[in-house]
């Protein structure tokens, strides 16, 4: 499973390019193409699933069927299907993400209980990468704003690995029974120590670990074990105390699926993710599978930190979006007044 940055980098193209692919997507010599729309670092998980379920359905049915990816900004991608790029199905970093997409028509209302676990295959959480030897000492979530410290995370208003980073730092404080007021507080301090936000996961792990900049990066669970296999020992994990737990969602896009007579096959895929082959797919890359047997199996790689939810710190997903990343929302707020 060992990969290369340079074999990952995103593929620039224009949502009217992707569309001309997506034409005629159910064709009458029995191929099937889906499209799924995804986060960033999750290229190489569904490379690998994508693999295996095209194998599997061509075996038991004997149609071809064709999986396409498109990765970036978990909020960029969200955008990017509202504009038009034609998803059969999303895979976003969070369910608020998808939400955009049922508040615009695209997926249907109680998308979330179509499938098992609320729409989650797997969740996961934010933790720490650092240098070698740790030379900072960077141990827990105060020593992030110490003058001496620059933080790589990416942009929250772009990222779901951003929010997701910030929410976390903000929990940090609250889970230990501080305020909103310190909690604001020390996002101030923590952004001033932020030198470039990436537009995604993947441009603040390349910042990070072929630029060389920064003592620490804020990223998915899965994306530091990419990090530290790619890094040839050069970096390591740093599981802080207390973390948030992320609940990446999965939905077919009805709208695109039903244009193309793609539902049976979207909703195939998908279910796939539940499978025992799959879920163990998702743990080997360090996603922690919804399957509880799977998640007990990889405990050594997937060791056990207290999660908060968020209900810690919103009501949901959707009003944690509302509070943090709206326009004059908690993080505008924060890049706009000095810390104290």
């Amino acid at each position: 499973m060992k990969r290369t940055l340079t074999t990952v980098l995103p593929l620039l193209a224009v949502v009217a390019a992707v569309a001309l692919v997506w034409f005629g997507n159910i064709d009458n010599d029995r191929s099937i193409q889906l499209l799924n729309v995804s986060y960033d670092p999750t290229r190489e998980l569904f490379q690998d699933l994508n693999r295996q379920f095209v194998s599997k359905y061509e075996r038991e049915t004997g149609r071809k069927v064709t999986i396409k990816q498109s990765h970036g900004g978990s909020s960029n991608q969200a955008r990017a299907v509202i504009n038009g790029l034609e998803a059969d199905v999303v895979s976003l970093a969070l369910p608020s993400d998808i939400e955009l997409l049922r508040r615009g028509g695209l997926i249907s209302d109680g998308w979330v209980d179509r499938l098992p676990n609320h729409s989650q295959p797997y969740t996961s959480m934010i933790v720490f990468v650092v240098r070698k030897g740790n030379p900072k000492g960077i141990k827990d979530w105060p020593d992030l704003v110490r003058p001496d410290v620059s933080v790589i995370t990416p942009n929250p208003k772009t990222s779901g690995n951003g929010k997701l980073s910030l929410l976390a730092a903000w929990g940090s404080i609250i889970y230990r029974g501080g305020t909103e007021e310190k909690a604001r507080d020390y996002l101030r301090r923590l952004y001033q120590n932020v030198p470039v936000l990436g537009t995604g996961a993947r441009d603040s792990t390349i910042t990070f670990t072929q630029d060389k900049i920064g003592d620490v990066h804020l990223t998915w669970e899965n994306e530091a074990r990419f990090e530290i296999e790619d890094s040839q020992d050069e970096l390591e994990i740093v599981y802080p105390s207390v973390s948030i737990r992320a609940e990446p969602s999965v939905a077919w896009v009805d709208r695109n699926t039903e244009h193309r007579n793609a539902t049976v096959y979207a909703k195939a895929y998908l279910e796939f993710f539940y499978s025992r082959p799959a879920q163990e797919t998702m743990a080997r890359y360090g996603y922690r599978p919804f399957d509880p047997a799977v998640l007990q199996e990889y405990a050594s790689r997937l060791p056990v930190v207290p999660l908060f939810p968020i209900t810690l710190i919103a009501k949901d997903w959707d009003d944690a979006q509302q509070k943090f990343f709206s326009d004059n929302g908690v993080f505008d707020s924060i890049r706009t007044s000095p810390a104290k």
